[in-house]
């Protein structure tokens, strides 16, 4: 407040000034302008300013002297006194006090009241309220206490109140600081925010573009990282997604542009898918392009791998346990003279023969075959359910049928018991043809053959169901494949022409 001279001096100023309250302020550094100017209104009205300024007090000195006086002679306790007076706010009384009062004062400093009681006061009264037929406050009363002092008495003396302080003291400590706590909720939401974000795109990620969800985000190509985005846009900001993501915006907006344009290889997969299905889902995409080039369309390899990549026209591949026809050493085996080369620059020069085995659930079933290094044409076949000596004696015969007068080709095999039987070597040494062998447990020296084998299984075999075919199905199915692997399945060694198409090339019969 300000006093009767401070304020006659800023309205005397005032006038001098003109009226002028910025400068009055600016000398004397009071008061704010309006106050400034209800000053000079007054002083205009009545001709000089009230000696006393300011608000009536609320309570009189008479009043405040009734509350201190029976808060003296009562206990000294606040809310006996409130209650029994009416008034004042229990701060209010507080202040009071601690004008009045200095004997109050040193009760405060000390937090505990006035009246000392003995051990045995506290005792006897505990023992009154545990035994009390009426209500607590009489005996609180009665001891000139309040009802939760009473309490708190018999709290110290059964233990509780250290039990207690021990239960609270095994609870982690917070922090007095609210705008510290604060701060440490918000980076916890911040915190589960981003890790929601980061799992709904790897959920995203493996149900729109089928990948693991262990995948790497930063990983992704941008058309990928765009479907994303557009997947989750509604659940969270575009920037945010951008940011987590690591994809620049005009990249984002070039792939939405991007995506609404028509596709110009419409036409070019559906032609891929055709040649792909009606191959047996078998060619890769370097035969699935020598069929469309063949077709008379101009168009990259990898244009085809790739639509092929976003189609899923993947090639079913599978490694399984191989057949093994090895007895131990029943004849003295060949020499190896095949010696991994399987080049020949004629037919009927160099012959590879091995047995494989097909396992469905009618049972199984053994190929044996012979291929012709020159083309790789299955020369001829034998299917059977047993991998006996009649089965390979079957094809050796009809292999040689095939031969012309000058022709004896070396036949190249494992070490299985079939090609060391004497039906075997009989009826090799009548055709006048060569024996060769691989090294014991050497795939590698026959790998042309083993090659064939894989190449029949991963695109005719794998990948497929065979519940309720039964065994006389699947070798007219197996027959005819081999047919269809000799007349009509294109190899790229060959210029993409089957063996049969190859060999009528070149001036020579199939």
């Amino acid at each position: 407040m300000y006093s009767y001279t401070d304020r006659l001096k800023a309205v005397e100023l005032y006038i001098k000034y003109d009226l002028n309250a910025a400068a009055v302020v600016h000398e004397l550094g009071y008061p704010s302008r309006n106050m400034l100017r209800q000053w000079h209104q007054e002083y205009i009205k009545t001709g000089g300013l009230h000696e006393k300024h300011g608000k009536k007090p609320k309570y009189t000195f008479e009043q405040k002297k009734a509350v201190i006086d029976y808060y003296l002679e009562h206990g000294r306790s606040i809310s006996r006194t409130i209650n029994a007076i009416g008034y004042p706010h229990r701060d209010t009384l507080r202040e009071w006090l601690n004008e009045i009062s200095s004997e109050y004062r040193k009760v405060c400093l000390k937090s505990h009241a006035m009246i000392k009681y003995t051990y045995e006061q506290k005792k006897e009264a505990v023992v009154e309220l545990c035994s009390r037929d009426g209500a607590a406050a009489e005996i609180a009363g009665a001891y000139g206490v309040s009802r939760g002092v009473l309490y708190k008495w018999k709290k110290e003396l059964f233990g509780e109140e250290n039990a207690s302080r021990m239960k609270d003291n095994d609870k982690p400590t917070l922090p007095d600081d609210k705008d510290v706590l604060d701060l440490e909720i918000r980076s916890l939401k911040k915190q589960i925010y981003h890790l929601q974000m980061e799992r709904d795109l790897l959920e995203k990620a493996a149900e729109i573009i089928k990948k693991d969800q262990g995948i790497n985000l930063m990983e992704l190509a941008n058309k990928e990282k765009a479907k994303l985005i557009d997947a989750l846009r509604k659940m969270y900001p575009l920037k945010e997604l951008l940011k987590k993501l690591k994809l620049p915006k005009s990249s984002y907006y070039y792939q939405e542009s991007a995506s609404s344009k028509p596709d110009k290889y419409a036409g070019l997969r559906e032609v891929i898918k055709r040649v792909f299905t009606e191959n047996s889902s078998c060619y890769g995409y370097r035969r699935v392009y020598a069929v469309v080039k063949g077709h008379g369309k101009t168009v990259s390899e990898k244009v085809i791998r790739r639509i092929m990549n976003e189609e899923q026209l993947v090639v079913p591949c599978r490694v399984k346990r191989k057949y093994k026809s090895y007895m131990g050493e029943i004849t003295p085996a060949a020499e190896n003279l095949i010696a991994r080369n399987f080049r020949a620059d004629t037919p009927n020069t160099k012959w590879l023969t091995d047995l494989t085995e097909f396992h469905i659930p009618a049972g199984k079933v053994y190929l044996s075959p012979i291929v012709d290094c020159f083309d790789g044409m299955i020369v001829s076949w034998s299917i059977g359910t047993s991998p006996s000596a009649e089965l390979v004696n079957t094809m050796l015969d009809e292999a040689i049928s095939c031969l012309g007068d000058n022709e004896h080709p070396i036949i190249h095999s494992d070490r299985g018991c079939h090609y060391r039987w004497p039906g075997w070597l009989l009826k090799m040494e009548n055709a006048g043809l060569t024996r060769s062998m691989s090294k014991k447990g050497c795939s590698p020296d026959n790998a042309a053959c083993e090659g064939f084998f894989g190449r029949l299984k991963n695109e005719m075999f794998y990948g497929q169901s065979w519940n309720g075919v039964s065994i006389q199905q699947f070798v007219d199915e197996l027959d005819r494949y081999l047919l269809w692997y000799n007349e009509k399945r294109i190899k790229i060694s060959l210029g993409a022409m089957s063996p049969a198409d190859y060999r009528q090339s070149i001036g020579l019969a199939a």
